[in-house]
């Protein structure tokens, strides 16, 4: 583009590892790829304190992939973005030492600060308006609450909270049992409510849910076979709806899960807790209704890239 930048982001969470190459001008986002694996980088990082070896060769493999794509695209500027599970992880240093040496990549270890302000960014990037908004990412390892208006948050909190680890840590039989998910959903309230202590209102105008959780649900909402990111975005769903969902999905084994149409089998295995983290998330905000975005921190990483170009 003459005007613009054509820029790529890698974004290693603990669950997936995502691509995106877009060109960018101004707050514009043209997208030109974009790809997402289930990784599972996270995987344990609860219990050991460390990244597995066999976890790190999945993801390497697929970043080598995505640098093919990148250099067949000609991107300009690559930032690579890691969050929750490198940052929790005690080898997580020599894992983007790996990244340098393979891959000639520098790779940024996120704090929440910054995660918070990209994710924020990306998701207000097809919005103009001075509405209060609050952006809610699910992820792996963490779960990010902003809050803000216009341009920038005013509030954020990450909570550790997140699919992989609580999915881990709480739901150990298959489908998971009643008691089990109560206390997984008494768990995660708690938090949230410590979370927002120092929100001073909990009020907001809009709320959007970025990230595998809402998609997913969106994506069984409408039994989108093949997964179809224009019918995603902009989705409306009512909190009974996600209810119904969760109640659907969690009464399920396993390997029933992986059939549900609109269900990447992937992540058959997480969306409970994902599911039981999102519906905690509007209970503590009041709401009734969250709209799906596929602007998230993908979108955040291309237009703060292009901005320092």
């Amino acid at each position: 583009p003459p005007s613009g930048h054509r820029v790529a982001v890698i974004d290693i969470g603990t669950n997936s590892t995502r691509l995106m190459v877009a060109d960018v001008n101004g707050n514009s986002v043209t997208e030109l790829a974009r790809h997402s694996e289930v990784t599972r980088l996270g995987r344990g990082v609860d219990y050991t304190q460390l990244l597995s070896d066999e976890a790190i060769e999945v993801v390497c493999e697929t970043v080598g992939g995505y640098v093919e794509t990148i250099r067949e695209l000609e991107a300009e500027s690559t930032l690579v973005i890691a969050t929750s599970a490198v940052r929790d992880a005690s080898n997580g240093s020599a894992f983007v030492a790996e990244l340098r040496e393979r891959f000639e990549l520098d790779c940024r270890v996120l704090d929440g600060d910054e995660e918070a302000r990209l994710t924020y960014m990306g998701a207000i990037s097809s919005r103009t308006g001075e509405e209060k908004l609050l952006v809610v990412d699910i992820g792996g390892g963490s779960t990010e609450m902003v809050v803000g208006k216009g341009q920038e948050p005013t509030f954020h909190t990450s909570l550790q909270a997140g699919v992989v680890r609580h999915t881990e840590r709480q739901l150990p039989s298959d489908p998971p049992s009643a008691t089990e998910l109560e206390n997984l959903a008494g768990d995660i309230k708690s938090l949230i409510s410590d979370a927002l202590e120092d929100l001073d209102s909990k009020h907001v105008d809009r709320a959007i849910g970025v990230a595998g959780t809402p998609s997913s649900l969106a994506a069984v909402d409408l039994e989108l076979v093949p997964y179809d990111s224009q019918a995603v975005e902009g989705h409306v769903l009512e909190l009974t709806k996600v209810q119904k969902l969760l109640s659907m999905l969690s009464s399920m084994p396993l390997e029933e899960r992986k059939e549900v149409p609109g269900l990447h089998p992937a992540r058959a295995r997480a969306i409970v807790a994902g599911g039981v983290i999102l519906i905690e998330v509007m209970r503590a905000f009041d709401l009734d209704r969250i709209e799906v975005s596929e602007h998230d921190i993908l979108y955040g990483g291309v237009i703060s890239v292009a901005g320092t170009l």
